[in-house]
């Protein structure tokens, strides 16, 4: 069953690369106390999420923070080396924080997972963006398959 709004997100931990290396970062250091916007895309460096995706989030950065967001960060089924290339690649900088599931243990705890193994992918997160106050889903948005509308960056702005 998937995350609803409303509900509590599932506890969970993610790897980060930081200026002192690489880290584990719990879902209660990241929503507790705080109003955060998670997106999350099936690959790092495949085509719409390298292209559309990570870059709209970039560039509305600082929109998006401005309507009362503290943090905006990026989920994908990978591990964090990858994550981390990606970041440098696409000068993430302190803008977004990337995190890495690299088993999908999240993205199965969000009963938001998808089968890409038809493109040599195995099991991904679903294409999804939702709003966490505190912990609490206030608003999600999941992705169609193959479709890029609902969790663009531009489409979440103006739903803050």
């Amino acid at each position: 069953m998937s995350i609803a709004v409303g509900s509590q997100v599932p506890a969970g931990k993610f790897k980060i690369s930081t200026a002192d290396g690489l880290a584990d970062l719990t879902t209660a250091q990241l929503f507790d106390g705080k109003r955060v916007v998670l997106f999350s895309v099936p690959g790092a460096f495949t085509p719409t999420c390298d292209a559309r995706h990570l870059p709209g989030y970039l560039d509305l950065a600082e929109q998006i923070r401005a309507r009362g967001v503290d943090t905006i960060a990026c989920m994908a089924v990978n591990d964090v080396f990858v994550m981390r290339a990606w970041g440098k690649s696409a000068g993430v900088g302190d803008k977004l924080l990337l995190l890495a599931d690299g088993s999908g243990d999240y993205a199965r705890a969000l009963g938001l997972t998808m089968d890409a193994s038809g493109h040599g992918m195995g099991q991904r997160s679903q294409r999804f963006a939702m709003v966490v106050k505190d912990g609490v889903v206030e608003q999600l948005f999941v992705e169609a398959p193959g479709k890029f509308e609902v969790s663009a960056a531009d489409y979440v702005l103006a739903r803050l």
